[in-house]
C-alpha cells in the first residue's frame, strides 16, 4: 500500500467517523443537561420542603405542645373547633403527618439512601405509605365533612389529589412487592409530587401574589375564585404532566426532547426558588 493511499484511507475513515463522535458528543451532553436540570430542581424542591417541615414544628407542633391549639385557627379557617373531637383529631393527624410525611418522601427520593441503606428505605417506605393513606383520608374528610375553605370546585380538586395519592401509593405497594424496581421508583416519583400537592399549592399562590403585587383572581378574605380553582387541580396535574415529560425523554434518545424539557426544569428552579422565597417570607416566618 502506498503512502497516498493509506492517507486517503485516513481521510475516509475520520469522515466517516467524525459525525457520529459529534452526535454522540450532543447526545451525551443533552442527557447531562436533563439529568443536571432535574437535580437542581429536587435540590431546590428539599430546601423548600425542609423549610414548611420547619414552619410545621415551629408553629402547628409547637403551639400543640403549649396546648394552644386554638392558635392554629389564626391561620387555618375551622382550623380548632371546641368540643368537635372527631374534625380535631383528624386535622391534628393531618398536620402532624405532613411534617414527617414531607420528610419520609426526601429521604426515599435520595439514591444515596437506596443504594447504602436499603433495610431503612424499605421501613420507611413502609411509614411513608400508611402515613400517606391516612393524611390523605383525613384530607378527605375534612374538606367534605368539616366545612373546609374555599369552594366546590376547590373541594373537587383537593379530592382528586387525595384520590391519586392512594391510588399511586397503591402502585408503587404493587411493583415493590413484584421486585419490579424500575417501575417501583417511577410510580414512587408520581406519589412523591403528589404527595407535596399542599406545597406546590402554597408556593404556586405566593408566587402568584409576589408576581401580581398581591392577590389576583380571587377573593382573599372568602378565599374562593378563578385562580384557586385554577391551582386545587393543577397543584397535582402539572406537577404529574412535567414528571411524565420528563420519563419520556429520559428513555428517548431525541436530543431536542432532552434540551427542551432541561429547559423547562429550569424554568420551574427558578420559579420554584422565587415562590419558596415568597412563601417563608411572606406566609411562614411571621407565625414563627
Amino acid at each position: 500500500m502506498t503512502q497516498d493511499t493509506v492517507y486517503e484511507t485516513n481521510n475516509a475513515y475520520l469522515a466517516q467517523t467524525a459525525p457520529a463522535t459529534k452526535k454522540n458528543g450532543i447526545e451525551k451532553l443533552s442527557k447531562a443537561s436533563l439529568k443536571y436540570a432535574a437535580g437542581l430542581w429536587f435540590s431546590v424542591a428539599i430546601i423548600g420542603q425542609l423549610l414548611f417541615v420547619y414552619y410545621i414544628l415551629g408553629f402547628y407542633v409547637l403551639s400543640a405542645m403549649k396546648g394552644n391549639l386554638a392558635a392554629w385557627s389564626d391561620v387555618l379557617p375551622h382550623g380548632y373547633i371546641k368540643g368537635d373531637s372527631a374534625g380535631n383529631f383528624a386535622i391534628i393527624t393531618h398536620i402532624f403527618l405532613a411534617a414527617s410525611i414531607t420528610l419520609a418522601g426526601i429521604l426515599q427520593m435520595l439514591p444515596q439512601v437506596r443504594s447504602r441503606a436499603p433495610r431503612f428505605h424499605r421501613w420507611n417506605g413502609r411509614i411513608y405509605l400508611s402515613s400517606l393513606v391516612i393524611a390523605a383520608t383525613t384530607g378527605l374528610y375534612m374538606v367534605w365533612f368539616r366545612n373546609g375553605v374555599g369552594d366546590f370546585t376547590q373541594h373537587l380538586g383537593v379530592s382528586l389529589n387525595a384520590v391519586l395519592i392512594l391510588a399511586c401509593a397503591g402502585m408503587a405497594l404493587r411493583y415493590a412487592l413484584a421486585r419490579q424496581f424500575t417501575l417501583h421508583r417511577r410510580w414512587a416519583l408520581r406519589l412523591f409530587l403528589l404527595a407535596n400537592g399542599v406545597w406546590f399549592f402554597r408556593i404556586g399562590l405566593m408566587l402568584w401574589i409576589g408576581i401580581n403585587h398581591g392577590p389576583a383572581g380571587f377573593n382573599p378574605k372568602t378565599f374562593e375564585g378563578p385562580f384557586l380553582s385554577f391551582m386545587s387541580f393543577a397543584n397535582s396535574l402539572i406537577p404529574l404532566l412535567l414528571c411524565e415529560l420528563y420519563l419520556r425523554a429520559q428513555d428517548s434518545k431525541n436530543k431536542a426532547a432532552h434540551f427542551s424539557i432541561a429547559g423547562a426544569l429550569l424554568v420551574l428552579s427558578a420559579a420554584s426558588g422565587m415562590g419558596i422565597f415568597i412563601a417563608f417570607v411572606g406566609m411562614w416566618l411571621p407565625h414563627l
